[in-house]
């Protein structure tokens, strides 16, 4: 799982290549709805239903029995329907909003890395919730020496690609937004799972384009 920041940049690099070729040609909605529409198919959907599946598990009243049982309905609710549409929204302004070119390469390879290196770290802070897919990638994370790699593999992708100063605002924003999500994911389900993983990936990929798109503005 330390190898995540490298697969990041794996993704990053083949979407980003698509961006940058059709930023000069198409309208920057329709880049966006694209670049959108590609990101969510080549991660095979997964961490996008974790998004829907988190949203729901947080709105479900009752204990944690019940919050585990809403995750795990195969309906979308309410809770996760709105979570998808303001995410896939956001995706879309975001992104559209990235100058064309190098820079929109250059922050969606960024973003990429930065989102697969915090589901590392949520699994590396984390404690399992409930027994599922994501509990051997938890307890095999719990090692300082394979955060360590995932953080040496992350950081110079992020700095050569954005800058030292715009990498290190988008990664100090997407950490915090991983602490908010750690708690509150041990508030409501008592630790984190696969979902809470895969919405962290798909939050603070968001959360790093929007602030790659203002500060490049």
């Amino acid at each position: 799982m330390y190898l995540f920041p490298l697969v990041g940049a794996m993704i990053g690099l083949l979407v980003g290549i698509l961006a940058y070729g059709i930023s000069y040609y198409i309208q920057s909605l329709f880049t966006g709805l694209i670049v959108t529409g590609v990101l969510i198919v080549i991660t095979g959907v997964h961490h996008i239903d974790a998004l829907a599946d988190f949203a729901d598990g947080l709105m479900a009243k009752g204990g944690k029995e019940n919050k585990y049982k809403a995750m795990h309905d195969p309906a979308v609710g309410s809770a996760g329907v709105a979570a998808l549409i303001l995410y896939i929204a956001g995706m879309i302004i975001a992104i559209s909003n990235l100058p064309y070119g190098w820079k929109i390469f250059t922050s969606i390879v960024t973003a990429e890395v930065i989102a697969k290196y915090i589901m590392v770290l949520q699994a590396y802070i984390g404690l399992s919730a409930w027994d599922g897919l994501s509990s051997p990638f938890t307890y095999a994370m719990k090692d300082k020496r394979k955060l360590l790699a995932a953080t040496g593999i992350m950081f110079p992708i992020v700095c050569s690609m954005s800058g030292l100063y715009t990498g290190l605002i988008s990664l100090g924003i997407s950490l915090a937004i991983a602490m908010i999500i750690h708690h509150i994911s041990n508030r409501s389900f008592g630790g984190i799972s696969g979902d809470v993983i895969g919405a962290s990936n798909e939050i603070t990929r968001l959360s790093c384009l929007i602030v790659l798109a203002s500060l490049m503005r």
